[in-house]
């Protein structure tokens, strides 16, 4: 009984431990987008059904001039959430650098999720202009979150010069294709001596939940909300996938196997 009872009560911490990242630490292990959403109050309400903490905004994407744009700014309460600015829209590393610039000028943060997508068809990440911005940018004191390929030697490049994070596409932006090849994530995930975060392709609450049995150490995903029909129930309904997956995996899942195995013992079977 009292083995069980410490079982029980490691499960639970499991469950409620903490996510650090560049020296902060978090309850939550979603982050959310504010892309695509319909309103400002369907994402409102996602935030608060899902309890996340970190919310993205993509500051080349509002134009400044437009209240109806930079509402999002304005809408969010930014004393409840850690805002985390990308370089959504930037195609080169210099575009990127440029945009972290005007987040620290605004005072909005230091801290940046790095995107360099100069594909305009598929919207994958420039690993050469990626690794480049990310080099400066730790330079000059960013906290740096990258977007990336599923590809464990950039991964490895990163972490090596001061990423905080490292984060691998599932599968393309807002395709909802899930994690149709798993063993790259795997890998980085392996050698990561940073958090790993599954970014892009989530569509459903099974798809963050296996990302988080692979071991990720979080999910971001924006499309899959922000487009449902009800994006609050979908919000809670992914947190709760994110809070599965990585119980399942601090619980350690049972190994595949080839063949049957019967669940009841057959020594000691009358016969």
């Amino acid at each position: 009984m009292i083995e069980q009872r410490s079982s029980i009560e490691e499960t639970r911490s499991m469950a409620t431990d903490q996510l650090t990242i560049g020296g902060k630490t978090f309850r939550s292990r979603l982050m959310l987008g504010t892309g695509k959403y319909r309103n400002s109050a369907e994402m409102l309400a996602a935030f608060e059904a899902a309890d996340v903490e970190i919310v993205t905004v993509a500051l080349r994407r509002i134009d400044f001039d437009d209240p109806a744009s930079r509402s999002v700014l304005e809408d969010v309460d930014w004393k409840r959430y850690t805002i985390l600015p990308n370089t959504a829209g930037c195609a080169t590393a210099e575009e990127a650098i440029r945009i972290a610039h005007m987040a620290r000028a605004m005072e909005l943060s230091d801290w940046i999720k790095l995107e360099v997508i100069p594909d305009p068809k598929y919207l994958l990440p420039d690993p050469i202009g990626t690794l480049r911005a990310a080099e400066q940018l730790v330079k000059e004191g960013f906290t740096v979150l990258p977007y990336i390929n599923a590809d464990p030697i950039l991964a490895r490049h990163l972490q090596e010069v001061g990423c905080a994070t490292v984060m691998p596409l599932a599968s393309p932006i807002g395709s909802g294709q899930g994690i149709p090849n798993s063993r790259n994530i795997e890998i980085i995930i392996e050698q990561a001596t940073v958090p790993v975060v599954v970014d892009a392709g989530i569509g459903a609450p099974s798809d963050a939940a296996l990302a988080m049995e692979l071991g990720a150490s979080a999910c971001l995903v924006n499309s899959a909300v922000a487009l449902a029909a009800d994006p609050a129930a979908m919000a809670r309904a992914i947190a709760l996938g994110v809070e599965a997956g990585h119980l399942a995996f601090g619980a350690g899942r049972i190994p595949k196997k080839a063949y049957a195995s019967a669940s009841s013992p057959l020594a000691g079977v009358v016969r």
